[in-house]
């Protein structure tokens, strides 16, 4: 169960972008759109707007504008930005936790707090800096310069497995068995209340939301199709009313916050999570968050399974939950 083709699977870290607002009055209604935005937005060429209408990053009303020569109408026009591509990153001597390695591939056990590779915010200490000073040149060059071996992605705040390409022959294999489905990925999740019903599966199109182009959404419309799979394997609380739960979430997709998203569609948010986790938890949890010094969003990658692409071994890794989220575990587990 993984994620499909078109770059590196996800969960990804949001990129930071740069929202431009144009404000459109009587003196350019009427103008072709990318003609408008290049009067109010000076620093931008023509084509630059009009490359990014086409990627669908204007917005007007909330809803995506993808004509740049349609005639712009009296309001605010919002324009996302995104960021500069990153430098070439570089290696860095960071300590790495690794399940297992060979000269075509290595399993990691990241820790919430590090991003997969270097991003706005994010350029240094990222695991695509310490893999390329403990691989060196062997790392797989197919992810590109700011991306190297990385096949999957989970957020910075995430933590446990993740699997990185030494060789492009092992980068592909990788990435045709994430894009067939044919890897086993499960989840740990803590979280605000109970699903119900306590095991079933989640179906909802993602996006990038309209309203915060820094959070993903579930969509009628667009978008990409996603599907998580979720047990509920331990309730904490009365009974009746729970105050929180441990989920074990399997992916059939990988999209972007994609658990996080799900979860909080079912009232449900990750503990902890300051984008998705609307509603704050009762006064006991949130005590029991406080003490286990959790914070980041409770969710950690904690199983990774699959056949390896140039030997055909089967491989399988498990991480155990961190001291954060397993100390919170222990103190759910009094109310």
């Amino acid at each position: 169960m993984a994620s499909d083709p078109g770059g590196p699977a996800a969960d990804e870290e949001d990129e930071a972008f740069d929202l431009r607002v144009a404000e459109i009055g009587a003196d350019l209604a009427g103008e072709r759109i990318d003609k408008a935005l290049a009067a109010r937005l000076g620093d931008l060429s023509r084509a630059r707007i009009q490359a990014l209408i086409a990627e669908g990053r204007l917005s007007l009303d909330d809803e995506v504008v993808r004509d740049a020569s349609a005639r712009a109408r009296a309001g605010d026009y919002v324009l996302a930005v995104p960021p500069p591509a990153p430098a070439e990153p570089r290696p860095e001597a960071i300590a790495l936790s690794v399940f297992f390695e060979d000269a075509h591939l290595i399993v990691v056990d990241k820790p919430a707090g590090m991003a997969v590779h270097p991003a706005p915010g994010s350029e240094s200490g990222t695991l695509v800096n310490a893999l390329l000073h403990h691989c060196g040149d062997s790392l797989s060059g197919v992810g590109g310069v700011a991306r190297p071996g990385i096949v999957h992605r989970i957020d910075k705040e995430t933590s446990g497995v993740v699997v990185a390409a030494k060789t492009d022959a092992a980068h592909q294999g990788l990435s045709a068995l994430f894009a067939a489905h044919d890897i086993e990925r499960v989840y740990v999740a803590l979280v605000r209340g109970a699903p119900h019903p306590a095991r079933g599966t989640i179906e909802g199109r993602i996006a990038r939301s309209t309203h915060d182009r820094k959070k993903m959404a579930i969509v009628k419309a667009g978008g990409r199709e996603a599907v998580t799979h979720y047990a509920t394997e331990r309730v904490f609380g009365p009974a009746d009313k729970p105050a929180a739960a441990r989920l074990a979430c399997r992916l059939e997709t990988g999209r972007t916050h994609q658990i996080r998203v799900h979860l909080a569609s079912k009232g449900c948010p990750c503990l902890g999570d300051p984008v998705y986790g609307s509603g704050p938890p009762t006064p006991a949890v949130r005590a029991a968050i406080a003490e286990a010094g959790l914070a980041r969003q409770a969710l950690h990658a904690a199983v990774l399974g699959f056949v390896h692409p140039v030997t055909g071994e089967a491989l399988r890794f498990e991480s155990p939950l961190p001291p954060d989220m397993a100390t919170l575990e222990k103190l759910l587990g009094a109310l």
